[in-house]
């Protein structure tokens, strides 16, 4: 494995996980973030994968399907530190009580947490609970991969397409994605989906619920934060967990 590959993985790693990787002591750890975005659907599919074999065990002791899916979000929202559930919140906030854009980012930037937010984040822990307990159990662990490799996937795309929304911001700093990453991100989670069988109607919801997500930022503040991304993972996941239920058992 090459230094550069190392460096790539400990970055994305560092980033979308709380493992201990050191790569935010390291220099230009802001430009590395662009330079690794090829690595999020990887680390993206491991996550959904510790998630899926903790539920996979837990059904395998005999726990109900609703109360290991809910075990499955948690261990996934231990292991990411809840980072993604963090933007969601701040973005409800800000999009629902926000007068005008200036507002709406000032309200984002609050570490405080409003009624939207604490909506947002009940309503979408409960969605994508009940969707995974409903996923046919020899089609569940697939799912959950595809569903959060797919999400962090779309990530580089979405910060292509859409400018900074703040001079300040580490959107500014980290700069566009390169074009190798918005490609990967989009072809690994359909090479899994391929491979594993999974239907394409679980690809194109997140790629639907990310796309909504975009849509709201350009309209609410002209550009995407690092909350935006956040909320665009646990958006798009929803939009695959849906489309996964949807078979029924």
């Amino acid at each position: 494995m090459t230094q550069a590959l190392r460096a790539d993985l400990a970055c994305g790693l560092g980033l979308l996980t709380r493992l201990p990787t050191g790569w935010l002591g390291a220099n230009g750890a802001a430009m590395s973030m662009a330079r690794s975005s090829w690595t999020w659907p990887l680390i993206g599919g491991l996550i959904g994968l510790i998630g899926g074999g903790a539920m996979e065990a837990l059904r395998a002791l005999g726990i109900p399907a609703p109360v290991a899916a809910l075990c499955a979000l948690s261990v996934q929202t231990l292991l990411t530190g809840g980072l993604h559930e963090d933007g969601l919140a701040d973005v409800a906030d800000g999009f629902g009580g926000g007068r005008d854009r200036e507002r709406k980012l000032a309200i984002m930037r609050d570490s405080r947490i409003g009624s939207y937010g604490a909506l947002a984040l009940v309503l979408t822990t409960m969605l994508r609970a009940s969707a995974i307990a409903a996923i046919p159990a020899d089609r569940a662990l697939a799912a959950l991969v595809l569903a959060s490799a797919a999400s962090r996937g779309a990530l580089p795309l979405v910060m292509t397409l859409l400018p900074p929304a703040r001079e300040d911001g580490l959107g500014r700093s980290v700069g566009k994605p390169p074009a190798f990453a918005v490609v990967f991100g989009l072809v690994a989670p359909l090479g899994f989906l391929l491979i594993t069988s999974q239907r394409p109607a679980e690809w194109t919801a997140t790629m639907i619920g990310a796309a909504f997500i975009a849509i709201m930022a350009w309209r609410q503040i002209n550009g995407y934060t690092g909350d935006v991304l956040g909320a665009t993972v646990v958006v798009a996941e929803c939009g695959a967990m849906i489309a996964a239920s949807a078979g029924g058992a």
